[in-house]
């Protein structure tokens, strides 16, 4: 089995600067994206240390220790988070999302917390394999609101978790699944999921090879003025 990927992040259209921040480990079978919390203190900052983190995990983990070491080294950029934005005062919020796509033995894994998301482009038909952590996704959930009226929903960017949020204890979802050739997986940022609908995120996805797939759905959320940071990291088996 082998492996093909591209990783993209950009400012984007309205915003001075870029609080995404991306992930690629080919040596580990892992990539991901972080996300800092819009609207709260130095999302940047949380976003950065959580690529650090991942970024210092041991070579020739086997699955099941890179998934505990995951989770080890997102526990503890959780807790330095809190404890720093508690040094700078009872309001503030140092926070990002995470999506991370471990690829190994014909299997992958994600884990997430927040709504930066996972899909997976598998003959043609796209499936989003991760679950927002949001509150128009607790309302979707509960029949208060259609897919539809919560992508346009005034909260359609309050997260109910995230790395360096208020809970002491941080769970990462998880999702394992097989590979199979020809699969397309891709990691985004929301700038990515809020501006391009599955339709248009489909095709770019699996456009004939030419323009990296990266390169278009970039391109594409730029075109439409994306008013957030926008990253795209795609993985293909």
């Amino acid at each position: 089995m082998s492996v093909q990927y591209w990783a993209v992040t950009d400012t984007g259209a309205v915003r001075k600067h870029n609080e995404d921040n991306l992930l690629s480990r080919p040596d580990l079978g892992l990539w991901a994206v972080a996300d800092g919390a819009g609207g709260h203190d130095s999302g940047e900052l949380a976003s950065a240390m959580i690529v650090e983190a991942l970024g210092r995990l041991p070579e020739h983990l086997n699955a099941s220790a890179l998934i505990a070491n995951i989770r080890l080294a997102i526990a503890s950029v959780h807790a330095a988070l809190r404890a720093e934005a508690a040094r700078r005062g009872s309001n503030a919020v140092i926070a990002s999302t995470l999506v991370c796509l471990m690829i190994r033995d014909q299997h992958f894994a994600c884990l997430w917390a927040g709504d930066s998301r996972a899909y997976l482009l598998r003959h043609g038909q796209l499936q989003q394999i991760t679950r927002d952590h949001s509150l128009v996704q607790e309302l979707v959930d509960g029949g208060t609101l259609s897919p539809e009226e919560a992508e346009r929903h005034p909260h359609a960017n309050v997260i109910t978790r995230a790395v360096g949020a208020d809970d002491d204890n941080l769970e990462l979802d998880k999702v394992i699944g097989q590979v199979l050739p020809g699969d397309r997986f891709l990691l985004c940022s929301d700038g990515l999921s809020k501006t391009l609908n599955e339709t248009e995120i489909s095709n770019l996805l699996g456009a004939p090879d030419g323009m990296p797939p990266t390169e278009l759905l970039i391109g594409a959320a730029l075109a439409r003025n994306v008013n957030d940071n926008v990253t795209a990291v795609v993985v293909q088996i």
